[in-house]
């Protein structure tokens, strides 16, 4: 059993619409919809924006259905030049940019509870992505930290922060809580995020011209990701 969680409809629609033989059931207020994807068993929910809704839906869907993988697929903002829009970003680690305790001396990023800043990414699953992404036409892919937090990325300040602490490669809103919840669970994960916008000043009206070419092209991604793992 395969879990796919997005945050947005425009993330998730196409995805749930692929699943044959499908049954929908409600946990903690999500729709988990159960079935198979291009062969494989899948439950796929939207979970909604932000950390806390993301990692609700993961605890449900694991606690629910125990996948034995994980997969967070959307749309994100770069922290690296050379991904453009509808290139695709592959977390080897993910990390929250927003957590921080260093005024208590803790490293930037520190999640107490379980006392690591990345959490890693099942190798093996990365190396499919990357697999399929570099034979996506027209698309880039790149692996790296992604940064998650509780923030639409706007500005240079900021996102010069993010990459100078983590040397991460994109930034959204959900990956890292997701990777939490999995690594609590001792579930494997992945991370699939296309770009959306550059995460600076102009990513507000970016990420309304490209959301769609982003979500398209993830989407393309974990599809045929479903063929080979």
């Amino acid at each position: 059993m395969i879990g796919i969680i997005g945050a947005m409809d425009v993330e998730i629609d196409e995805i749930k619409s692929r699943v044959e033989n499908k049954t929908i059931k409600t946990v903690s207020g999500r729709a988990f919809v159960v079935g198979q994807l291009n062969g494989r068993d899948v439950v796929v929910a939207q979970c909604g924006i932000g950390k806390v809704n993301a990692a609700l839906c993961a605890e449900a869907m694991i606690l629910t259905y125990n996948p034995d993988l994980v997969i967070n697929v959307g749309v994100g903002g770069s922290l690296n030049a050379a991904l453009k829009y509808g290139d695709i970003a592959i977390a080897d680690k993910l990390v929250q940019h927003d957590v921080d305790t260093s005024a208590l001396g803790d490293p930037v990023g520190l999640v107490s509870t379980v006392n690591k800043v990345y959490f890693e990414c099942d190798a093996h699953t990365v190396q499919c992505i990357r697999a399929v992404v570099d034979e996506m036409d027209g698309v880039r892919g790149m692996t790296g930290p992604i940064a998650s937090g509780d923030q639409f990325i706007s500005g240079a300040a900021v996102k010069e922060r993010i990459v100078g602490h983590f040397g991460a490669i994109c930034c959204e809103m959900e990956g890292g809580a997701i990777a939490q919840v999995c690594c609590v669970n001792g579930v494997k994960c992945a991370v699939i995020r296309s770009i959306s916008d550059n995460a600076d000043d102009d990513s507000h009206s970016d990420y309304g011209q490209f959301t769609r070419l982003a979500a398209a092209h993830s989407t393309q991604a974990l599809c045929r990701l479903m063929e080979i793992l």
